[in-house]
């Protein structure tokens, strides 16, 4: 696959990392709306992955990031349900009645203590100000276990209906009301993928779905986030929810020792505006931390990927 307007693809995007600081769980959004992309992202750094707020960062060429503030505070009065652990946030774009709207969607820590749970803010501009709902949507595993973390959500081109994905040691999704808020309880489905090992497949967190030439794509993070192991498996449906049929050649983005790339996983991945050009947005481990608190020193990149004749995604080479 060529780039536009033959350029290499060293020229369309930046050398990585491309977000100053540290920064993990990656969400690019594209807005039809300002022409803009946009990273939303876990703010990295603190023990016990202990960051409070999400960062907002703004491009117009994929090169240059500007940080366009905070998205949410965590700890401020403005979520009244939870008290910190912003953890990996997701957005959706959607024109309503003529006018878009912002759904954030994100993963907390509610004021009892009692495990991590998903809420949503909204807002009429991909900066902001957001609104929360002032209560979490999702609050306890449909599979009896596992943490309410590591949200995603997803617009279906084909039917226009939007899904709501997440899940640690569980993937669950489930179809969103119209008004985005909640999800229908009798769409919730547990799809964890069976199967595999620490070394190609096996489901930890961190699912995304994207749509391309009829297949669901759905892909999650193996291992865990301060491992240098920590990498991308993925399988394909017929339908949003599944069932997911893992491909056979499931390992989409791991470590490369001899490129000091470590951990690149927990990815969002998005399709250039008119083109059929895709790319890979992930974080991985800074090299100087890797026996020093890897999990909290993340860095944001980005890759491009790319699929075979038969719709396979070919291995991501990273570049750092």
């Amino acid at each position: 696959m060529t780039a536009a307007c033959g350029m290499s693809a060293t020229a369309l995007l930046a050398s990585n990392p491309v977000l100053p600081g540290y920064h993990a769980d990656p969400e690019i959004l594209y807005s039809e709306n300002t022409g803009k992309y946009y990273i939303y992202s876990t703010t990295d750094g603190e023990p016990g992955w202990g960051g409070w707020y999400f960062t907002i960062f703004s491009s117009s060429d994929l090169k240059e990031w500007k940080e366009e503030g905070i998205a949410l505070d965590l700890k401020s009065d403005a979520v009244p349900w939870a008290n910190g652990n912003a953890w990996a946030p997701c957005i959706e774009e959607k024109k309503i009645d003529g006018k878009y709207r912002y759904f954030f969607y994100y993963s907390g820590n509610p004021v009892d203590d009692s495990g991590k749970q998903i809420g949503l803010a909204i807002a009429d501009s991909p900066t902001g100000p957001f609104r929360d709902l002032g209560h979490p949507i999702i609050t306890e595993s449909p599979a009896g276990c596992g943490q309410q973390i590591d949200v995603d959500v997803f617009t279906d081109p084909v039917s226009g209906k939007s899904y709501l994905y997440w899940g640690n040691g569980y993937m669950a999704g489930a179809e969103l009301n119209d008004d985005m808020k909640s999800v229908k309880d009798a769409t919730v489905t547990v799809m964890t993928p069976q199967g595999g090992t620490l070394a190609d497949y096996a489901y930890r967190e961190a699912p995304y779905v994207f749509y391309r030439d009829g297949l669901y794509y759905f892909m999650w993070s193996v291992d865990d986030t301060g491992s240098p192991n920590y990498h991308v498996a993925y399988g394909t449906s017929r339908s949003p929810l599944g069932p997911i049929e893992v491909a056979a050649e499931p390992v989409v983005l791991i470590q490369r020792p001899d490129k000091g790339i470590y951990g690149p996983a927990h990815n969002s991945v998005l399709r250039l505006p008119g083109t059929d050009r895709w790319i890979i947005v992930y974080h991985s481990i800074d090299p100087e931390y890797l026996s020093d608190h890897p999990g909290i020193h993340r860095q944001v990149c980005i890759d491009e990927l790319h699929f075979g004749k038969d719709g396979r995604i070919l291995p991501v080479e990273p570049t750092r």
